[in-house]
């Protein structure tokens, strides 16, 4: 994967620094701070470019640059800068969230219960309603390119969290992911099938091919994710992600096949969702009560924090599809590169 265009100064200095352009000294962490002083810490371009590429040199890196930046100090203080920034924005913006949550199903209520009613309390636009309904086949391939950030490595931010919790929601979580990386199978993964359903769509099936295309936003839902994941004092939130994620994607799924068969999309993105609909019913359970409801019974501290995590997997996806509708209703694309949905040779 290539390094990213630039969104801003700190972006700008980072794609440096890694390239070998520029040294990395202590004006990196000055050029954090001032970009973490961003008026909107949940969506602004220059602060998620540069978290997400720091991010993603624990995935799968960039091409030509060495893979021992990954744990460089300097290159962590900087991250802890933009993380700092990010998380207590989102915990701010999703304490409410988690107040009417709690408030739905009872203070007394166990974590479980008190997650669905999180989950059924949660007011946000509906993007799965409008690509089953009403969405043309660029709207729904734009939609493809957004998820793609996320999807093309479905599954692999939640893995970080696995040997951070005990016996029994550990060995729920491996089961879970089991499925999600095509249980013993290859071509089944689901990135793998996400993949394929875009290249039959006529988009670039490339890892991180749309970096570039996508707004700071939708690197901002990909990034809680890896907050949470890399951070053992985040286990919770990592779970509690995962719970919403999984108790919020069977039935949109269901409409997004809908949507794909009316619009006569490829079978193979049908697949992908047709997947997801009957697979995450199952794993809504797993994840709400086998994970996250027996975490909070082992380790009751954790309560506020899986909620926590529930909520910004929550606040995210609605932020996203909110910029996505409302770009529509305008007449306009959601994307920042909409060329980029023409079909790929």
């Amino acid at each position: 994967m290539h390094l990213p265009a630039p969104r801003g100064p700190l972006s700008a200095h980072l794609v440096d620094v890694l390239a070998g352009e520029v040294v990395l000294d202590a004006t990196s962490v000055a050029a954090a701070r001032a970009a973490a002083g961003t008026s909107a810490p949940l969506t602004d371009d220059d602060l998620h470019l540069s978290l997400w590429m720091l991010y993603e040199l624990h995935y799968r890196g960039f091409d030509g640059v060495d893979d021992g930046w990954e744990w460089e100090p300097q290159l962590l203080a900087v991250r802890r800068e933009l993380e700092t920034v990010y998380e207590r924005a989102l915990r701010t913006a999703c304490r409410k969230a988690v107040d009417a949550g709690v408030a739905a199903a009872g203070p007394d209520a166990d974590l479980p219960e008190q997650l669905f009613g999180l989950v059924s309390s949660f007011d946000g636009p509906s993007l799965a309603k409008h690509l089953h309904r009403e969405a043309t086949a660029e709207q729904f391939k734009e939609v493809l390119v957004h998820r793609s950030i996320y999807q093309l490595k479905e599954a692999d931010p939640h893995t970080w969290t696995i040997p951070r919790l005990p016996d029994g929601p550990k060995v729920a979580l491996v089961e879970l992911q089991y499925d999600e990386y095509g249980a013993g199978r290859a071509h089944r993964q689901h990135a793998h099938l996400f993949a394929e359903g875009m290249a039959t769509c006529g988009l670039d099936r490339t890892y991180g091919a749309y970096v570039d295309a996508v707004p700071g936003l939708t690197l901002a839902l990909s990034n809680a994710m890896s907050l949470f994941g890399l951070h053992r004092r985040l286990r919770g939130a990592s779970v509690g992600h995962l719970a919403a994620l999984e108790a919020t994607s069977s039935l949109p799924c269901k409409k997004y096949v809908g949507g794909i068969r009316r619009l006569d999309l490829p079978e193979e993105i049908a697949e992908y969702f047709d997947e997801h609909v009957e697979a995450d019913a199952v794993h809504e359970q797993v994840a709400v009560r086998d994970i996250c409801g027996a975490l909070v019974e082992q380790q009751p501290e954790l309560r506020t924090e899986v909620l926590f995590g529930a909520a910004a997997c929550l606040l995210t996806d609605s932020l996203l599809a909110e910029h996505v509708l409302t770009s529509w209703q305008l007449g306009l694309g959601s994307l920042r590169q909409p060329q980029q949905t023409e079909a790929v040779a």
